[in-house]
């Protein structure tokens, strides 16, 4: 099998990809959520005219610098005053307290001075002033927020104010995460002579749940077909709408995953990508459940997962693809001419004094290096067979 464009894979993994149903979840719960349906207000807010300062409500046509006016009551906050208001009277009210009847003004108490029930106006305010109309916020049966929507402490104030105790979300898709690899211990274990720590499942768990994914962890599975299978299975039982596993999707003596999920039932859509790091990404289906194996490689594992699991789990939210367009900076190093697949280039990023955007590649790029993606502020995407840059030429660069 040839080596695929990125382009082109990416467009077929998510060609045939949905949005998963809706679900309602308590307001309290939907930090982070991606609404599903428009929002419609229950209410009109404010519900009534209301004061927007503490002071006095009036009758513009009585003030004038020096007039005094009779307090006939007043109006806290969630206590309306009954009556209406006559000429040369006031009430004294606070903010977010319903206008009285006859009331078209407030006097702000700075502007006013008091004695026992009495007032003097010391500055007139214009016509209107420190009122908010009923509505001045939205009116009932108004549609004020619609799909796509991540929801953010922004919306889901509005969502309070709509009177709306439960909203309408996508159901967040189950990510099924499976390390492979007899070389493999967890974070805080003690490896043996030939081991390593596990870290990819860590940085792609957290990838999901950035992304808006519920990451389930599946473990480590040893380079065993029955152990495997096992794995496999549990992802299928836990409804995994998507089922990640790192590493052994190569083709080695020991590379057992392909192998396994093809005997699991495994749909292949495709396999080994034209880019560097990542060649040995698959993609395929499990019935219902989406397979993506990402490369056992760490950088390789998680720029691939930036590049693919990311826009299919965004995809499955009815968001947009997530990869944001690529901008222009220019190196801060030579680089060497390319060869046939699309390489990703870790580089650090500063802006220098004109402003301009400097990607600086790091001399090695080895997709074992955790560390120089920790400190990479970006990718510097090089197509297939460019030719060799020197420093100070326009690059175009995938911003992390």
């Amino acid at each position: 099998m040839s080596l695929m464009p990125v382009a082109e894979a990416l467009e077929k993994l998510l060609s045939d990809v949905s949005r998963l149903e809706p679900e309602a979840v308590a307001l309290e719960k939907a930090n982070g959520r991606v609404l599903a349906e428009n929002l419609v207000s229950k209410r009109t807010q404010p519900p009534f005219a209301a004061s927007a300062m503490d002071g006095y409500a009036t009758r513009h046509r009585d003030l004038a610098v020096g007039s005094e006016l009779d307090v006939i009551g007043e109006a806290p906050a969630g206590h309306g005053f009954a009556g209406a208001l006559g000429a040369g009277q006031a009430v004294r009210i606070f903010t977010g307290a319903p206008v009285p009847e006859g009331a078209d003004t407030i006097l702000i108490q700075e502007d006013a001075s008091r004695n026992d029930d009495r007032i003097t106006v010391n500055e007139v305010p214009r016509n209107g002033a420190f009122v908010r109309p009923a509505g001045l916020d939205f009116q009932e049966n108004q549609i004020l927020l619609s799909p796509p929507l991540k929801l953010t402490y922004r919306h889901l104030a509005l969502a309070a104010a709509m009177n709306h105790p439960h909203l309408p979300v996508v159901k967040q898709p189950k990510v099924a995460i499976l390390a492979t690899g007899d070389e493999l211990v967890r974070p805080g274990s003690e490896p043996g002579p030939d081991q390593i720590i596990a870290s990819n499942h860590a940085g792609i768990a957290a990838m999901v749940e950035d992304c808006g994914g519920l990451p389930l962890d599946l473990g480590i599975s040893p380079d065993d077909p029955v152990a495997l299978a096992g794995h496999v299975r549990r992802a299928l039982s836990e409804e995994a709408d998507i089922l990640v596993t790192l590493g052994g999707a190569s083709v080695g003596d020991h590379d057992l995953v392909q192998e396994v999920l093809g005997q699991e039932g495994m749909d292949l859509a495709f396999w080994r990508i034209a880019m560097r790091p990542g060649k040995p990404l698959m993609a395929g289906r499990l019935g219902r459940t989406r397979v993506l194996g990402l490369p056992g490689n760490p950088v390789s594992s998680l720029v691939c997962g930036l590049l693919f699991l990311r826009p299919l789990i965004r995809k499955m939210l009815g968001l947009p693809s997530g990869l944001s367009a690529p901008k222009q900076a220019f190196l801060g190093a030579n680089l060497g001419e390319n060869d046939r697949r699309q390489d990703y280039v870790r580089a650090t990023l500063h802006e220098d004094a004109d402003g301009r955007l400097i990607a600086t590649p790091f001399e090695t790029q080895d997709s074992s290096m955790l560390a120089l993606l920790a400190k990479s502020g970006a990718l510097i995407i090089r197509p297939p067979h460019a030719p060799a840059q020197e420093a100070g030429a326009a690059a175009e660069i995938l911003v992390l």
